[in-house]
């Protein structure tokens, strides 16, 4: 069967047609949807995933997180956001993420949930026993150095300057010296 293109669109009307599969050529109502962020309080933040610094508008209502877009006043991104940015808004509302601080015991094979307060009595724990083991006052020559080679710490690029002052003076006076900073591993 030898059909041109114009042939095929005669016939493919026709079967629609007869089928009933139109288009339809009356007017359809169309009705506007509520805005998601109505009765939201916006608050800017920014993006923690590099550290380019990009400026988020988060849209919340009754404490819960109903939309996140980039802000069109920022000088960096200027409303715009890169596609890990773009998914924020997953890093807030989803039923995924943990809610709980999980704990496995040393040689254990299960974790199970513990309490938040629990969590940050034993991180507060774990480093004062490990500074207290790895402290040194004084270096081979004689030195005072007050440091302990015990603990290091990377930091996060989403941290703006005065956080990461902040950190670097908290983590000093603990006596780290083993002190890095994170903007893409």
């Amino acid at each position: 069967m030898d059909v041109s293109r114009r042939g095929f669109l005669k016939i493919s009307g026709a079967v629609l047609a007869a089928s009933g599969l139109g288009v339809s050529l009356k007017p359809v109502a169309a009705y506007a949807q509520p805005l998601k962020i109505k009765y939201a309080k916006e608050t800017t933040t920014i993006c923690p995933y590099c550290s380019v610094g990009c400026s988020i508008i988060v849209s919340v209502r009754q404490g819960k997180v109903v939309n996140t877009e980039g802000d069109p006043d920022s000088p960096i991104n200027k409303g715009s956001l890169c596609s890990k940015g773009g998914s924020i808004y997953q890093m807030a509302v989803n039923e995924n993420r943990l809610g709980k601080p999980l704990y496995r015991e040393p040689y254990g094979s299960q974790w199970k949930e513990v309490d938040w307060e629990w969590a940050f009595e034993k991180i507060a724990e774990n480093i004062k026993n490990s500074r207290d083991a790895s402290f040194k006052v004084a270096n081979e020559k004689g030195e005072l150095v007050n440091r302990t080679e015990g603990i290091a710490s990377v930091g996060s690029a989403a941290m703006d300057l005065e956080e990461c002052f902040t950190y670097q003076k908290f983590l000093r006076s603990l006596g780290l010296v083993y002190i890095e900073h994170q903007a893409r591993i």
